[in-house]
């Protein structure tokens, strides 16, 4: 056997960050779906025309998605800001005090269980190899490398959004009037089910509870905004 890594086995950083992307992912889409619906049924308990129907969806879809992607956007270019501001005064120490940044890199890796002489022989090689790498790793656990993507961020929040509301779309449009809402409303229990499970097996939660609470609240949400609309219709 050999102690080399091999190239092909992911890293659990790199399995963490993606799992968290799915996850992020699964949670926009449950979004979307919630968010939708609500709509939706909210105006066809209103009116059994189609054309506000579809107009009011479109148009949460739009807004809503619009919105995820803003906020995810400005969300992560401040943490990327954050990131890099660190990576500059790691950079910024490294020149300017040299002695005591070893010396908080030995400490650091006393703090995590080895001896003196063990953590500064470790300190020595690492900085010797990469003083720079070596310190972000164990301080900051940042990869300068792959900063985190606002872009990135703000466009699969808007996809997942988007992926998420057009199954409410399509569940009150297809059918008949009279069942228009029966219908979406059972679709869209089953598919936060599926959302809740998922997200929760990503997350390394109890699939069963996280299941029931989203499937209760897309339900308790739905019922407000049924009632919402009904009362709405008798009025207009």
């Amino acid at each position: 056997m050999t102690s080399e890594t091999h190239p092909a086995e992911p890293h659990v950083g790199a399995i963490n960050s993606k799992l968290n992307w799915l996850r992020a992912g699964v949670l926009g889409a449950n979004d979307g779906i919630v968010s939708v619906a609500g709509i939706v049924i909210g105006v066809a308990a209103a009116t059994a025309e189609r054309g506000p129907i579809l107009a009011a969806g479109i148009a949460g879809l739009a807004a809503g998605a619009l919105s995820m992607a803003l906020g995810e956007y400005v969300s992560v270019s401040t943490q990327r800001d954050t990131e890099k501001a660190l990576l500059a005064k790691e950079r910024r120490e490294l020149v300017e005090e040299p002695e005591a940044e070893f010396e908080e890199l030995v400490g650091l890796y006393r703090a995590k269980g080895l001896s003196p002489d063990t953590a500064r022989t470790v300190a020595a090689e690492l900085t010797e190899h990469d003083a720079f790498a070596a310190h972000i790793d164990i301080e900051l656990g940042i990869d300068p490398d792959d900063l985190t993507n606002p872009w990135q961020a703000a466009i699969s929040s808007a996809v997942a959004f988007t992926l998420g509301a057009i199954l409410p779309m399509l569940a009150i449009l297809l059918p008949p009037p009279s069942s228009r809402i029966p219908i979406t409303f059972v679709a869209v229990l089953i598919a936060l089910g599926v959302t809740g499970w998922v997200s929760a097996r990503l997350g390394g939660a109890d699939p069963v509870r996280a299941t029931q609470r989203v499937v209760v609240g897309g339900a308790i949400a739905m019922v407000i905004t049924y009632g919402i609309g009904r009362a709405m219709g008798g009025i207009i």
